[in-house]
C-alpha cells in the first residue's frame, strides 16, 4: 500500500528506534514529525495536522496512555498506532477499547507495521471511501489522480474502450481547485473532421458558407476549467498542428478570425489507441504527443481488476434500483460469481449496461445470473442457479458479507475487521479459507 504524501507523528524516546522508523517511512513517501517526549507531543499535536500518530506506550515524562487520552478529546483527533512490549499488551488492549486504532508489539515485522499504518490512515482519512474502485490497481490510479489534481499539467489518459477514461477525467477535475469551473468534453471521433475545427475553436460570422453568426467553440467555453479531448488519436493532422499551437502559446484563433484568444483552461486528453504506435506510424505528431503526455494515466481493463466487479455491481444496483423503483432486495452471490467469470470485453461500460437491463427487467426478489445474462441457455442458467447445501449457503453469505466490508474500506483488512467486530488475524484466516484476497 502506498503511504505517499501522508504526514504522521512519531512519539518515541528511543533514538535508534525513532531514527529507523523515520528513515523507513521516508522511503514510503511519508513526512514524519518526531517528538521524543510526550509532553512536547501533547502540546504540538492539536494543531499538527497529521494523518496518524505512532506512539510508544512507555515515555519518560507523559506515557502513551496519558497522551492518547489528552489528544482524543481534540476534535478530529488523528488515530493512534501504539508500539508496545509484551509486558504492556494488557494496557494496549485497554487503549484499543478506549478508542485507539491499533497496536504492534516489539519486535515487529516492518511490512506488517506499514500495513497496519496504512489500514488506519485509510480508514480514518478524508479519502477513505473508494471513488473509482476497490482493487489495488484502481486505488493507485485514484491516488495518482489526486496528486495530479494539485497541478495544472496536461494529462493523457489511456485504456481500452469502456474502462472509464471519462470518469477518471471528471474525478481529476472534481478534486482540483478548479472543480467549480466548466468541464467541457469533446469526443473527437464523433464529430465529422470537416466540422471539428469549428466546433473546437469556434468560427466568426462569414468564415465559410452557412456561418451566419459567430460560434463560440469548446476551447473558449472551457474558460479556466477543463477541456477534455476524448479519442484524441482521431484528430486529423491539420488540427493536430493547431492544437499544438494552442498548448504552446496558450491561445488560438477562431476559424476566420484574426484576433488571438487566450486559452486559460487545462487539457486532459484520452485515447483507447496506443498513441505511441500511431506516432511511429506517422499518424500522430510526435511533438503533440509529448505535449499531451506530460502526465500519463493508464486505466486498467476490468479483466485486470476482477475484485472491482462486485463493488461496481453494487454501485450500479443502487443507481438503477432507485431510478426504476424496483422491489429487488439485492444481488445474489450467484450473479456476482457469474459476473466475475465473464471476460467483459466492453469493460465497465458493458457491465453498467448489463446491470441497467437486469435491474429493469428482473422478475424475482434477487438479481440472478439469468437476469444479468439473459442470453444464457435454460440449462446453463439452471446450472448457475443450482441450490447447494446449507453449509454452502452459510459460507456464501459469510463471503459476501466480508466482501462488502472490504469494499467499504477500500480493501483494508484491519479496517474491515473492526467493522465486522472480529480480530485482524481472525479475518485473515476466514479470507484464506474462503479464497479471498485483500488486493
Amino acid at each position: 500500500m502506498s503511504l505517499d504524501a501522508r504526514t504522521v507523528a512519531l512519539v518515541e524516546d528511543d533514538p535508534i528506534m525513532g531514527e529507523s522508523l523515520v528513515q523507513r517511512l521516508a522511503l514510503e513517501g511519508v513526512t514524519v514529525r518526531w517528538w521524543q517526549r510526550g509532553r512536547e507531543a501533547a502540546d504540538a499535536l492539536p494543531t499538527a495536522q497529521v494523518h496518524a500518530v505512532i506512539c510508544d506506550i512507555r515515555l519518560p515524562d507523559l506515557d502513551g496512555e496519558m497522551l492518547f487520552r489528552e489528544i482524543s478529546r481534540v476534535p478530529d483527533a488523528p488515530p493512534f498506532l501504539f508500539i508496545t512490549g509484551h509486558a504492556d499488551i494488557d494496557q494496549a488492549v485497554r487503549l484499543m477499547r478506549a478508542g485507539a486504532a491499533d497496536y504492534v508489539t516489539k519486535p515487529f515485522e516492518m511490512d506488517d507495521f506499514l500495513g497496519r499504518l496504512g489500514d488506519l490512515i485509510r480508514s480514518h482519512g478524508p479519502d477513505d471511501t473508494p471513488e473509482l474502485g476497490v482493487s489495488a490497481a484502481m486505488r493507485d490510479v485514484e491516488r495518482l489522480l489526486r496528486r495530479v489534481a494539485r497541478v495544472s499539467s496536461t494529462v493523457l489518459i489511456s485504456g481500452e474502450t469502456g474502462t472509464g477514461k471519462d470518469v477518471a477525467a471528471r474525478f481529476l477535475h472534481s478534486t482540483s481547485d478548479a472543480a467549480s469551473k466548466p468541464f467541457v468534453a469533446v469526443n473527437c471521433a464523433a464529430i465529422p473532421a470537416d466540422l471539428l475545427e469549428s466546433e473546437l475553436l469556434g468560427h466568426e460570422r462569414g468564415a465559410f458558407t452557412g456561418a451566419n453568426q459567430r460560434h463560440v467553440g469548446y476551447a473558449e467555453r472551457a474558460e479556466d476549467g477543463v477541456l477534455f479531448l476524448d479519442e484524441i488519436g482521431e484528430l486529423e493532422h491539420g488540427l493536430q498542428a493547431k492544437l499544438l499551437r494552442l498548448i504552446e502559446s496558450r491561445s488560438f484563433h477562431r476559424v476566420g478570425g484574426e484576433r488571438a484568444i487566450a486559452f486559460r483552461g487545462r487539457i486532459i486528453a484520452a485515447s483507447n489507441a496506443e498513441l505511441q504506435g500511431r506516432v511511429e506510424a506517422g499518424q500522430f505528431r510526435q511533438d503533440l504527443y509529448y505535449r499531451l503526455n506530460v502526465v500519463s494515466v493508464r486505466m486498467p481493463s476490468l479483466r485486470e481488476r476482477p475484485e472491482d466487479i462486485p463493488w461496481l455491481m453494487g454501485r450500479f444496483f443502487a443507481e438503477f434500483s432507485q431510478r426504476f423503483d424496483t422491489p429487488l432486495k439485492g444481488i445474489s452471490a450467484l450473479a456476482e460469481e457469474a459476473a466475475r467469470a465473464y471476460p467483459w470485453p466492453g469493460n465497465v461500460r458493458e457491465l453498467r449496461n448489463h446491470m441497467e437491463r437486469a435491474v429493469a427487467l428482473a422478475l424475482g426478489p434477487w438479481l440472478m445470473p439469468g437476469d444479468l445474462f439473459p442470453e444464457m441457455t435454460g440449462h446453463a442458467a439452471a446450472a448457475a442457479e443450482q441450490l447447494g447445501s446449507l453449509e454452502d449457503a452459510r459460507l456464501d453469505a459469510e463471503k459476501r458479507h466480508i466482501l462488502r466490508a472490504l469494499s467499504a474500506t477500500g480493501g483494508e483488512v484491519g479496517a474491515a475487521a473492526r467493522r465486522l467486530g472480529v480480530g485482524r488475524t481472525t479475518l485473515w484466516e476466514k479470507m484464506r479459507r474462503l479464497g479471498l484476497s485483500a488486493d
